[in-house]
């Protein structure tokens, strides 16, 4: 199985993320879970890469030559492919994941992981969209989208599509188990 994974290419303020990453990284490895990301060094991204190599796992990288170009490339992955750009980038990503998961992080890491949830939703992909809610980092994101539901803008079925958890077995089990729900709009 392979899990794209976005994330921050920081480590933010908080010991918690960068140390539940490697964790998690670790448990890709042990588990045979090939880690699909966005191909850099540093952050969290950097973190995870190098918890999946240290403990025996595969890393699959993919950048865009902008970013390769300023020396953030991670080359001790076992394969890095360079792009173009971010289109390019996420494509390729999504069509080599089985999953995908979004960990802490920023603006980046939101748009990745709510551009494959509309997808998703509207059938182009029927792939579990998962965010690793690390010492409650998307709670505040969760409200949002139950203020969605409640005003008409988000149908529940979509909102509960996506797996929330912050615990690597369950992550696990709810991956394997996932079920898609009916597209948009072929209802």
């Amino acid at each position: 199985m392979k899990i794209a994974v976005f994330c921050a290419s920081s480590n933010g303020n908080d010991e918690k993320y960068i140390n539940e990453i490697k964790s998690l990284g670790e448990f890709f490895a042990k588990n045979n879970i090939e880690l699909v990301y966005g191909g850099g060094k540093v952050g969290l991204m950097g973190a995870i890469a190098d918890s999946v190599m240290e403990n025996g796992g595969k890393v699959y990288g993919v950048i865009p030559e902008k970013l390769q170009e300023k020396e953030l490339a991670h080359t001790g992955i076992t394969k890095l492919k360079v792009v173009k750009n971010m289109h390019e980038r996420k494509a390729d990503m999504a069509q080599n994941a089985d999953a995908f998961v979004a960990f802490a992080g920023g603006a980046g890491t939101l748009e990745e992981i709510f551009e494959v949830w509309t997808w998703a939703q509207l059938g182009f992909h029927s792939k579990p969209c998962v965010f690793y809610n690390t010492n409650g980092y998307y709670d505040s994101i969760f409200d949002m989208m139950k203020n969605m539901v409640k005003e008409g803008f988000l149908k529940q079925e979509y909102f509960d599509m996506l797996i929330k958890t912050d615990d690597k077995d369950e992550l696990l089990k709810a991956i394997k188990e996932y079920k898609a729900p009916t597209q948009k709009w072929t209802k």
